[in-house]
């Protein structure tokens, strides 16, 4: 675990270049919140921004310790790895105290929160370091917060959804501005949190150019792919279920290749070959993305729920056909092309579009291509970062007012004091 570097106090004031100091607070380093974080901390590091990382020392294997590695040049004020629980934790207590401590240290400027335990530390962290700048007459610390699904999962009516949804509202006390990643998440929280009373914008995940180059399949490739967090939320069982149907129907083996980790792994794997689904499916640990379809034909994507994944902006961008369920942000991407999705939840219907898959090779392909096209410019990378940046920028304006009225109240009150003494 490396720790911040001890530097100086920011000058805002150095030609025009910006020199702010923005932390980004997440809990998971896995799959695609982590992806937009790297994305987001890059675009930083090249306006001249000095950025550091708070996550998770406990969550994904060597691959996304890879990914942290090659983050790292670009986090001038470091990174930073604490044990956090994904669930509310007697320890949560501990963990936000070395956080304040850290943070306090390096006179940060923003904290961007990432996630539901990224966004309860961060913007606790941003509301307690406020309360002593402002006793010191200086500047608040901003509270930034993508949910990225988080807690906007969880069902209403269940006692954990009521739990964090009352939570949810409680924080955004401490929130300067929301960013959400999709429409969905947007009415999500409106309807299961409240209406936001903070402001908030919506900053849609994006690609690089590079990103929209089609891909070509390697000769071996099998038929499908499954890649991403192996868990039921995303589906993995829904997957496994559909491969056994897809193979009922046809005498010779349908292949398949799983990339990913998780909490669950041992169990899906011990659950394929209960089935004796061997031959026919194999587990592999993540990769690149890029990587990974080259080596299918088809990707699945059989997810539960989902905010605005990352892996299906891939899968479009690279060419690469797929099939999705109908959730989350996913038809916001699909757009026009929204009815070719699939309802959630169901191995069956995952089943019957992958068969498709198989006989209608042509026309999947096709499709994959008309996809493509229509997504460059809406999700872009560049527009993304731009989006997210200007929100830093209103609000930094807005705690400069702020600050400004609270200077003159100040003073006013010290005014009205002295001219009471002087009565007296």
């Amino acid at each position: 675990m490396s720790e911040y570097k001890s530097t100086k106090p920011f000058s805002n004031t150095d030609g025009g270049k910006s020199s702010l100091r923005v932390v980004h607070c997440v809990r998971s380093t896995m799959g695609g919140i982590f992806r937009h974080i790297a994305d987001v901390v890059k675009d930083q590091h090249r306006r001249g921004y000095e950025v550091g990382l708070i996550c998770d020392s406990r969550t994904g294997g060597e691959f996304e310790m890879q990914k942290l590695e090659a983050l790292r040049p670009f986090l001038s004020l470091g990174a930073v790895q604490l044990p956090m629980a994904r669930n509310i934790s007697p320890s949560d207590i501990s963990i936000l105290w070395k956080m304040i401590g850290l943070l306090d240290q390096i006179d940060v400027d923003v904290v961007h929160c990432h996630g539901a335990k990224g966004g309860a530390y961060g913007r606790l962290i941003a509301r307690a370091l406020s309360h002593k700048r402002l006793r010191r007459g200086e500047r608040k610390v901003l509270a930034i917060y993508s949910p990225h699904g988080g807690s906007l999962h969880f069902d209403r009516k269940s006692l954990a959804g009521r739990v964090y949804f009352t939570l949810e509202r409680i924080l955004e006390r401490c929130t300067d501005s929301f960013v959400f990643v999709s429409g969905f998440e947007v009415e999500a929280y409106t309807k299961k949190v409240g209406r936001p009373f903070r402001p908030w914008t919506i900053s849609y995940n994006g690609l690089t150019d590079e990103e929209l180059e089609p891909i070509e399949h390697a000769p071996n490739a099998v038929d499908f792919l499954y890649a991403g967090h192996m868990r039921d939320l995303k589906g993995t069982d829904l997957f496994i279920d559909a491969m056994e149907i897809v193979n009922q129907r046809f005498k010779q083996p349908v292949k398949a290749l799983m990339f990913g980790d998780g909490e669950d792994l041992d169990r899906y794997k011990q659950d394929v070959k209960d089935r004796k689904l061997e031959r026919c499916v194999e587990f592999r640990p993540p990769a690149p993305i890029r990587e990974v379809f080259t080596q299918g034909k088809s990707l699945v994507v059989p997810s539960r729920a989902e905010s605005m994944p990352y892996i299906v902006l891939e899968a479009i961008g690279a060419c690469q056909p797929m099939i999705a369920t109908k959730v989350g942000g996913i038809p916001e991407i699909f757009g026009p092309y929204a009815n070719r999705l699939i309802k959630a939840g169901d191995a069956n219907l995952i089943a019957t579009e992958m068969i498709r898959h198989l006989d209608h090779r042509s026309e999947v392909e096709d499709f994959a291509e008309g996809l493509r096209r229509q997504i460059r410019t809406k999700f872009s990378n560049e527009k993304m970062c731009e989006t997210i940046n200007d929100v830093y920028r209103k609000c930094l304006a807005n705690a400069a007012q702020e600050n400004t009225r609270f200077a003159d109240m100040s003073e006013e009150l010290g005014a009205l004091r002295g001219s009471k003494q002087v009565e007296r």
